[in-house]
Parts: C-alpha cells; sequence; structure tokens
C-alpha cells in the first residue's frame, strides 16, 4: 500500500466502520482517559490516550510478527492524537 493508500484507508477507519462499532472518538477517547486515570491514579487527556495507543501499535510491530494493519491503526490514532490535541490547545 502507498502512503496515501494507508492514510486514506486509516481516514475511512476513523469515520466509517470502526466510528460505528466504537462510537464517537472524543467521547470515547475521554471515557477511555477517565477509566486510565481512574486505574492509574493520573490525570491523562483523551489525547494521551490516542499517542499510547500508536506506541501500543508501535510496541506490536518491534515484538511481534509483522501486521500491515499496525501500521494502518498506528495512522489512524496519530490522527485522533491530531485532532484531540488541538481541542485541547
Amino acid at each position: 500500500m502507498t502512503p496515501d493508500e494507508i492514510l486514506k484507508k486509516a481516514a475511512d477507519l476513523i469515520s466509517g466502520e470502526r466510528a460505528k462499532t466504537h462510537g464517537e472518538y472524543t467521547r470515547l477517547h475521554t471515557r477511555i482517559s477517565d477509566l486510565w486515570s481512574s486505574y492509574l491514579k493520573i490525570n491523562l487527556t483523551a489525547s494521551q490516550v490516542a499517542f499510547c495507543m500508536v506506541l501500543v501499535k508501535v510496541a506490536r510491530d518491534e515484538i511481534g510478527q509483522p501486521n500491515p494493519d499496525d501500521g494502518l491503526d498506528a495512522s489512524a490514532y496519530t490522527a485522533l492524537w491530531a485532532a484531540l490535541s488541538q481541542k485541547n490547545a
């Protein structure tokens, strides 16, 4: 897949099927940040959650078997992180 194709597919994931399955990204990542903050006893933002998910995908690539979905998902989470960071700015 070319970089353009990856980004288009990542955009489709964010606004398409996964949005329907997982819910609106701001609400979802805010809820995850609430849960993680409570569990870890530190304050996390929704944008930090998205960034941590990018790191999960990087770790999977480093440790596990090659999986093209990891790069695709990391691209989608990077876009979510950027969007959520702008909302917090």
